[in-house]
């Protein structure tokens, strides 16, 4: 516990990984030698972005709905995308009816993804938070189990297992970079690594910085949200679990990317690795290449790409 909050602990988290084995991947780890993507030091990539339906999300959709005790009115969801996606999916594989809200903003590959599901799909006009209003009185109306793609302790356990593959990866790991939209991944590595000498750092983009206006104002507030990595880095305002974790020390830093720097962060991955990543899943490395976030000259570096659902035609040419 912090303050009111459950923060998941390690156990919690192993616990996840128990449970969701079988239904995702142990994704990847790369590393980069120096001189690649401009950068004068070597840098480890984890590659998340070829987890199960292309981003991290169904390590916490599925940890929250197999302990969720689903019933027949199935489960209800906001999401800008990735997080509807990954409720689709675990829905179907588990044999569940899903209801899931996209705002409009999301890109239509992302909700043609979802949509092929076969969730039952619903538009909603503008972002995240408006969907996630007309979800939660969906919820009220069904009884259907309320699956939030941030604010969970059963999502942040389960997004913490990236952590704990981490750990066993990469040995002498000194900092995490990790994208933030919500807050319900790095509050799940952070989590993980709370105790430990291994620092988690956030990036945030200018437009969208729900985490670093909260430790300001030293409690969640709404921000205003726009540009390129809207559609999954662009919640109103930090959840609160990941806001308590951040906030008992456990997230060392916040840093914030441009537009254009999220996407000369995409063509460079393309460019030198022919990895796509959309522009949330690009965000973390954005903060290494223009310094927004300076490493010691001997600190081991991993950025996690998170994501990978996205229009690639300004990216890949």
């Amino acid at each position: 516990m912090i303050g009111d909050i459950s923060a998941p602990t390690r156990d919690d988290i192993e616990q996840a990984r128990g449970r969701i084995t079988g239904h995702v991947r142990r994704t990847p780890v790369l590393d980069v030698a120096s001189g690649t993507f401009g950068l004068g030091r070597p840098l480890t990539l984890k590659l998340e972005l070829l987890q199960v339906t292309g981003s991290f999300k169904p390590r916490g959709a599925f940890n929250r709905m197999l302990t969720a005790g689903v019933g027949s009115a199935g489960v209800v969801a906001a999401s800008g995308g990735n997080f509807g996606l990954a409720v689709g999916h675990a829905a179907r594989e588990l044999g569940h009816r899903a209801e899931i809200f996209v705002p409009s903003s999301s890109p239509a590959s992302k909700i043609e993804k979802v949509q092929g599901t076969d969730a039952d799909v619903r538009v909603i006009d503008g972002y995240y938070d408006d969907a996630s209003a007309q979800a939660a009185t969906r919820r009220d109306e069904t009884g259907a189990v309320w699956m939030h793609p941030f604010d969970q302790p059963e999502v942040v356990a389960g997004q913490g297992t990236i952590g704990a593959e981490l750990s066993e990866q990469v040995a002498g790991a000194d900092t995490v970079l990790v994208a933030v939209g919500g807050g319900g991944l790095i509050g799940g590595i952070a989590s993980w690594f709370a105790g430990t000498d291994v620092r988690v750092i956030g990036v945030e983009p200018e437009t969208s910085r729900c985490l670093q206006a909260a430790l300001y104002a030293r409690e969640p507030v709404d921000v205003p949200v726009s540009g390129r990595a809207a559609d999954s880095l662009g919640a109103r305002r930090v959840g609160d679990i990941a806001f308590g974790i951040a906030s008992a020390g456990h997230v060392a830093d916040v840093v914030l990317v441009n537009d254009e720097a999220i996407l000369e962060a995409q063509k460079a991955l393309w460019r030198e690795l022919r990895i796509f990543a959309e522009p949330g899943g690009a965000a973390a490395l954005a903060a290494m290449r223009t310094g927004a976030y300076v490493p010691a000259s001997d600190e081991r570096v991993v950025v996690l790409v998170c994501g990978a659902n996205g229009d690639a035609d300004d990216v890949v040419r």
